[in-house]
């Protein structure tokens, strides 16, 4: 086994409109944990689908120019486009078109090869209200450490009770699950306090609770560990890439194995806060580091 972290999920150019015009970014979140995780160190592999197209070769430019490897799927709608409105506080609004609805994940023996061979395998933006690719989804992950992030978006969310039939059956086989305050609203309709519960008696051994502005918690193993977002020099300039950041950040941190106790998973919820923070004070979702 490497030390190499393979993400699957989604691949797109994020159109951002506001009052200072058109402006183009690759990102996707899968994209940007991918991304993250490389500039933080962690060699990655990003399993997504990618057109043949001028906005497929400005995704795989990108890719390459964060060392991030590419295991493309075919694409017969070209790449997905996200259109995303700002709105006065920095929070984005998204409208998708055809191949962003669409998307479908391909496993053929480079994938599953790079599978076998991961340190941990991370989902983020994954289409789990298609039962078909949440049970490719499953079989060619099989035993790798998984961590879990839904990730749903309104614009590409099909069917809300398939979603979370397909997240709940996928959750059941991971380490580590990521969830906001927004995915707990859009796919339950409940507080995440209650979607943290639920997690756990799936069996997650690790749920991540992120809140915002409010900071994010653990918890595992019976410890709740719980921290206040990082205050660094600055103004907040736009929040696209927060939750990619502490996703990347703490799988970067656990992919050898999840702490034990509570100063081990403090350690890592600190070190996430921190990037974010960071992340949060430069437009797009690029991953930054406070060094």
């Amino acid at each position: 086994m490497s030390g190499r972290v393979v993400v699957i999920g989604d691949a797109l150019i994020d159109e951002l409109r506001d009052d200072d015009g058109v402006r183009e970014f690759v990102g996707g979140a899968a994209l940007n944990v991918a991304v993250g995780l490389s500039r933080l160190g962690v060699p990655s592999s990003l399993i997504a689908m990618v057109g043949d197209d001028a906005a497929g070769e400005q995704i795989r430019s990108y890719l390459a120019e964060y060392d991030v490897e590419l295991l493309a799927s075919p694409s017969e709608h070209g790449s997905s486009r996200a259109v995303s409105t700002r709105s006065a506080g920095g929070e984005p609004e998204y409208v998708f078109n055809d191949a962003a609805q669409n998307r479908r994940v391909h496993y053929g023996d480079a994938e599953r090869a790079a599978l076998a061979d991961a340190a941990m395998v991370v989902v983020s933006c994954f289409p789990f209200d298609d039962a078909e690719q949440t049970d490719a989804l499953l079989d060619a992950v099989g035993s790798a450490s998984l961590a879990i992030d839904p990730n749903p978006r309104a614009g590409m969310l099909h069917d809300r009770d398939e979603f979370v039939r397909g997240f709940e059956k996928a959750a059941a086989h991971a380490q580590l699950v990521k969830v906001g305050e927004d995915d707990s609203q859009l796919l339950y309709g409940a507080p995440l306090e209650e979607l943290r519960e639920k997690l756990a008696g799936l069996g997650v051994d690790a749920v991540l609770a992120t809140y915002g502005a409010g900071g994010a918690a653990i918890d595992a193993g019976g410890l709740t560990v719980s921290r206040a977002v990082i205050d660094l020099p600055g103004r907040i300039v736009d929040t696209m890439g927060g939750g990619d950041a502490v996703l990347s950040t703490t799988a970067a941190l656990v992919r050898a194995g999840l702490p034990e106790d509570e100063a081990s998973w403090g350690y890592v919820l600190d070190r996430a806060m921190e990037v974010a923070a960071a992340t949060c004070r430069s437009e797009g979702a690029l991953l930054r580091v406070p060094e």
